[in-house]
């Protein structure tokens, strides 16, 4: 009985995975354009936020150019630190714990590991009848 019920049990789970795979990448692309959008307004709004620094500083007495390169200045070195911030995460993308769980053969461990391990002293009924005589 349970035999004969199977194939439509698992095919309703197929059908309800496919409909919220379709429904997952849907979300998913009005996300990635949501990220476009708000990516879009937050440089526009830091060109802005550039030009009212700029401007300030300009009418505060500082030739233009003085204030441009300072605007440039600032924002180079902002990019750097988050260069300098990424680096540390790079490792993390290989997810070696995870191949590490996955990989089906065992991995070799590290030549200083295996010399540092003495090998076990025999034991058994053989040692015991060598060790007699």
């Amino acid at each position: 009985m349970l035999w004969r019920e199977l194939p439509g049990l698992v095919g309703d789970r197929v059908e309800l995975l496919a409909l919220e795979l379709q429904r997952a990448g849907r979300a998913l692309a009005i996300i990635v354009m949501l990220v476009a959008v708000t990516a879009l307004l937050a440089v526009t709004a830091w060109g802005l936020l550039w030009a009212l620094v700029v401007s300030l500083l300009f009418q505060a007495g500082l030739p233009l150019w003085a204030a441009l390169a300072l605007a440039l200045a600032a924002s180079l070195a902002a990019a750097a630190l988050a260069l300098l911030a990424i680096r540390p995460q790079l490792p993390r993308l290989g997810m070696h714990a995870t191949r590490r769980q996955l990989n089906f053969t065992p991995s070799p461990r590290p030549a200083a590991e295996t010399a540092a391990v003495p090998p076990a002293p025999p034991t058994g009924p053989e040692h015991a009848q060598h060790a007699a005589r």
